[in-house]
């Protein structure tokens, strides 16, 4: 899925901890003592003293504030690690966030591992709400100016491959599931299945063939894509249609998602009626046959690199027509 957030990443710099000291205060200052990170917090204690002739009164106070973090976009964050008493976080969160409001900050967040979800619920009093959620933790976030706030998203959309794999005898690779929509109607479609986080598209549809038939596979071409909205959990879903070249064409059926594949004559799967009733298939038909027919140019993989990460990406685009633009 994309799990991709709208700012991809919350850079880190040093937090601001520089706090100002009344005149009368500076001698207590050079004693005060500031605890660091060790909970996810860190504290100031400062004691005023007045001396008289014969006594010295002296005043204690604490004030505890939450170890953050500064990101790029004029915002704060917190990642807590150890345990602490919910109603003593929700002390401090408060006190935090009349700090953070001093200072300027606008977006907070907080990341919860699971093991502390005691803390979701003095957070939410506190006026925080549930950003997204992973396997480990959870992201809190809360908008200190008030009016409409201009933190990102949550991931919007997953993504979706379908793999027209195609051999020299004009078949096509089909399966028929044994889970979902399509289960026990005898419907033959072609494999399918959701990318990974971090997967590339055409790493993905190579995958999803190998498992499900145990074809090898060479990617060509992305043919189409399709964006739907509304759809796994209320989220927009993109599904490429892949073309691949079979390197292999023995068939292995995965017994756990898939009850038959085969090779299939491409008219053959064109004439079932499932796929005669259904517009995005008929499309998804005349696509593939035109790109058999050599009429049809899809997108292809180019590896590149951007200024933001020196991992390689794939840049997907018709280097058929941009070639023979170039000669």
């Amino acid at each position: 899925m994309i799990k991709s957030l709208s700012r991809a990443a919350l850079l880190c710099s040093p937090y601001n901890r520089s706090f100002s000291f009344s005149a009368t205060s500076i001698f207590a200052a050079r004693q005060s003592s500031i605890t660091g990170v060790r909970r996810g917090f860190f504290s100031i204690r400062g004691m005023s003293t007045s001396v008289s002739s014969s006594t010295t009164a002296v005043a204690e106070s604490e004030v505890k504030v939450l170890n953050g973090i500064n990101d790029n976009y004029g915002g704060v964050v917190v990642q807590m690690h150890e345990p602490m008493d919910s109603q003593l976080f929700g002390s401090m969160l408060k006190t935090s966030i009349s700090h953070w409001r001093q200072q300027g900050k606008k977006g907070v967040w907080i990341k919860l591992p699971i093991e502390l979800a005691n803390l979701v619920e003095p957070a939410v009093k506190e006026g925080f709400w549930y950003h997204h959620a992973e396997p480990n933790y959870l992201m809190l976030v809360y908008w200190i100016p008030g009016g409409p706030n201009t933190l990102p998203a949550n991931a919007s959309h997953r993504v979706g491959i379908g793999a027209f794999v195609l051999n020299e005898k004009r078949e096509v690779l089909v399966v028929q599931e044994n889970s979902g929509r399509f289960r026990g109607t005898g419907m033959w479609k072609f494999p399918t299945g959701v990318v990974d986080e971090g997967e590339d598209i055409c790493v993905a549809a190579v995958r999803e063939v190998k498992e499900e038939t145990s074809i090898d596979t060479e990617f060509v071409e992305v043919l189409a894509f399709r964006q739907s909205h509304q759809s796994f959990f209320e989220k927009s879903d993109l599904f490429f249609l892949c073309m691949l070249r079979p390197l292999s064409f023995d068939i292995q059926t995965q017994e756990s998602e898939i009850e038959a594949a085969q090779w299939m004559p491409l008219e053959e799967y064109a004439a079932q009626p499932y796929v005669q009733k259904q517009e995005l298939l008929k499309y998804i038909v005349d696509v593939c046959s035109a790109k058999v027919d050599s009429s049809y140019c899809g997108f292809s993989p180019v590896p590149t690199t951007s200024t933001f990460s020196d991992r390689k990406h794939f840049f997907y685009f018709n280097t058929v027509d941009l070639k023979r633009s170039h000669i």
